[in-house]
């Protein structure tokens, strides 16, 4: 059996992730962010440095939540959904193909991400290389964009909103000016 559902609108989902900080705080008491939960599921290695030497048993229901989010995406995919392309407005179409994109079935341009399943040992590398450098920077940053835009803009902390503010220059610098040097 399989259900057709669309995806929510952003007026519906937006409200729904921010009342999750809320959620989280009152009743479990918690922080909602990604990149700690994967540190810690870095800290179950018995092979592991100082960094990660520490006890992960109070901090097990932030494995279960990642876990729930890989799961919950996996079966909204496969059995929730039929949506097989994105809306994208027509200045972007025509911006992206400027750039070469032209296949804009999918939830990704195919162009840039269709060939993962086929890639070489070196895109392997880099693409290794780039999550640890994200790793590297989440944890220098204290948090990733959903810790610091969702959670911490939503408890007022400074180092937050500069945090945001620098996720959104990288984003703007990249989209701009390596995104013209690359394609």
């Amino acid at each position: 059996m399989q259900f057709i559902l669309e995806p929510w609108p952003w007026y519906v989902a937006g409200p729904l992730i921010g009342l999750m900080v809320p959620a989280f705080v009152i009743f479990g008491e918690k922080r909602f962010g990604i990149s700690s939960s994967f540190r810690h599921l870095c800290a179950v290695s018995p092979l592991k440095p100082k960094f990660f030497n520490y006890s992960v048993s109070e901090h097990a229901w932030s494995l279960v939540f990642v876990l729930g989010l890989v799961l919950g995406g996996f079966v909204a995919n496969e059995f929730l959904t039929t949506v097989s392309t994105v809306s994208i407005s027509e200045a972007t179409r025509e911006q992206l193909s400027q750039y070469g994109f032209t296949d804009f079935s999918g939830m990704a341009p195919n162009q840039l991400f269709g060939g993962l399943t086929t890639a070489s040992a070196t895109q392997w590398l880099v693409l290794g290389i780039s999550g640890f450098l994200i790793g590297l920077g989440t944890s220098y940053a204290g948090g990733c964009t959903s810790g610091h835009t969702i959670t911490g803009i939503s408890m007022m902390r400074i180092a937050s909103v500069t945090a945001t503010v620098g996720f959104f220059i990288g984003g703007l610098f990249a989209t701009h000016v390596l995104f013209n040097l690359i394609f």
